[in-house]
């Protein structure tokens, strides 16, 4: 199983380290893969951080006890092999040199080196599989620490080892309050599904009778084609103990159900605002602070932007100071609320093509007015990625002090023995190709500018980008 990380920085759960940094580790987004089960960023995510089924999982419930009868059937013609149930675990013993060479090729075939000394290289690499290969591991421990010491000679502080302990607790932390992931997948005529493929055992979903690889079709009664996982995920959220009902198609061509399922975890704002007369009373702001970018972020700033803009504001303030990060695609879908349609927002880069990525902004700004973004040096991941792609694109000038610099992406990979690997996979680099993670991005002002400079500044901006 294969859980990918975005470059935020809040923390991932309060007992369990997840990613080695000066800042707190990360939130997970997650999209998921069938066979290796990934849980990415950028997908959408975008989703949740759950454990998840794959072949070699025995910790997800694949089937609940407690499925009700369906309301309705569906007439879709139905394979044979759609409907043998899963036969459990493997039963084949892992040996200790196996778990290591299985460490071993995940770095191989998806560890970005990111270091200016760049200690990583096929070679040096293939020599330490053959060490391996001729080497009796006597213990599990053993194999551990040999994995520890293989990680470290990378030289990168986010490749990591985790225990089975460790990797159990990451890979429970639920952002839907119901214990799903939810991943956009297409079928045969390319149309794309939302398929549940991560469930938490004996979560509310699960004990509500929703099964592994169930297709989400509606939302309290809302339809949900055409809608992003992201989107589907923000309207499950809600507060603890409220209830949401899903409308499910259990597997490929089973019955159609509407689940009801109370909700376990609180949601809570991270935006605050209000309007502000300045420069002696002449001209209304609208200011915003964004605590951290979770799975409310973007429908409540937008609707915060609505707001100001009824109460008169003609500028914006987007405080983005102290915010660590969060869901990378709530970063993503905030700065497509300022950003014109095709604008890029971010570059991602990795040896994998599935991390080399353009993300464009595919909807109409909810605002062109001037923007200020006030950053300092714990504005990081997420934050960084907003800040960025407001400034290039010369929708923003930016205040403040240079930022942290983290712009990496990590993806916790499951060994078959139940621990895990943190490696670096990717990074993510500016509409303007620059380099965040160890650089950070430089303000405009360190100090508060006049508003008329701000104009100024972001209409030579355009002239420039349009010269």
């Amino acid at each position: 199983m294969r859980l990918l990380f975005c470059n935020t920085s809040i923390p991932l759960l309060q007992h369990s380290q997840i990613i080695s940094n000066s800042k707190p580790p990360p939130f997970l987004i997650p999209n998921f893969d069938l066979n290796k089960t990934l849980i990415r960023i950028l997908s959408g995510a975008l989703s949740l951080g759950l454990l998840t089924s794959s072949p070699s999982s025995t910790s997800l419930a694949l089937e609940s006890p407690s499925f009700q009868s369906p309301l309705s059937s569906s007439s879709e013609y139905c394979r044979e092999e759609d409907l043998v149930e899963d036969s459990g675990p493997e039963s084949d013993v892992v040996t200790n040199e196996g778990i290591v060479e299985e460490a071993w090729e995940i770095v191989n075939d998806s560890f970005l080196d990111t270091s200016r000394l760049r200690r990583w290289s096929p070679e040096t690499w293939q020599r330490k599989k053959e060490d391996i290969r001729s080497s009796s591991i006597q213990s599990r421990s053993k194999a551990h620490d040999i994995i520890k010491r293989m990680l470290a000679s990378l030289g990168d502080p986010y490749t990591r080892f985790l225990s089975p302990d460790q990797f159990s607790k990451m890979a429970r932390y639920d952002l839907s309050g119901i214990g799903i992931n939810i991943k956009e997948v297409p079928d045969e005529n390319g149309r794309m599904k939302l398929k549940i493929l991560g469930l938490v055992l004996d979560g509310p979903a699960h004990s509500a009778g929703v099964r592994q690889g169930d297709e989400v079709l509606a939302v309290n009664g809302t339809d949900v084609t055409g809608k992003s996982a992201f989107e589907v995920l923000s309207s499950i959220q809600g507060p603890n103990e409220t209830s949401v009902t899903l409308k499910v198609k259990h597997g490929n061509c089973g019955p159609i159900q509407s689940v009801l399922i109370e909700r376990q975890v609180v949601a809570r704002t991270s935006v605050f605002y209000r309007v502000e007369q300045m420069e002696n009373g002449s001209t209304s702001v609208g200011y915003m602070r964004l605590k951290e970018f979770n799975a409310l972020a973007r429908k409540d700033l937008a609707i915060a932007m609505k707001r100001l803009q009824n109460m008169g504001a003609s500028y914006f303030i987007l405080d983005l100071r102290d915010n660590l990060g969060g869901l990378v695609q709530a970063g993503i879908e905030i700065a497509k609320l300022f950003l014109n349609q095709g604008d890029t927002v971010i570059y991602t880069v990795g040896r994998d093509p599935q991390y080399q990525q353009t993300i464009v902004a595919d909807i109409a700004p909810l605002t062109k007015a001037p923007l200020i973004v006030l950053v300092n040096n714990n504005t990081a991941s997420a934050s960084e990625i907003v800040a960025s792609a407001l400034h290039d694109n010369c929708r923003a000038v930016l205040v403040g002090e240079k930022t942290f610099g983290k712009g990496l992406i990590q993806s916790v990979f499951e060994l078959h023995n139940g621990s895990g690997v943190v490696v670096t996979v990717g990074k993510y680099v500016t509409p303007n190709h620059k380099d965040i993670n160890g650089n950070g991005i430089e303000p405009d002002y360190h100090n508060f500018p006049a508003w008329r400079d701000v104009e100024q500044r972001l209409s030579r901006c355009k002239y420039v980008q349009q010269g």
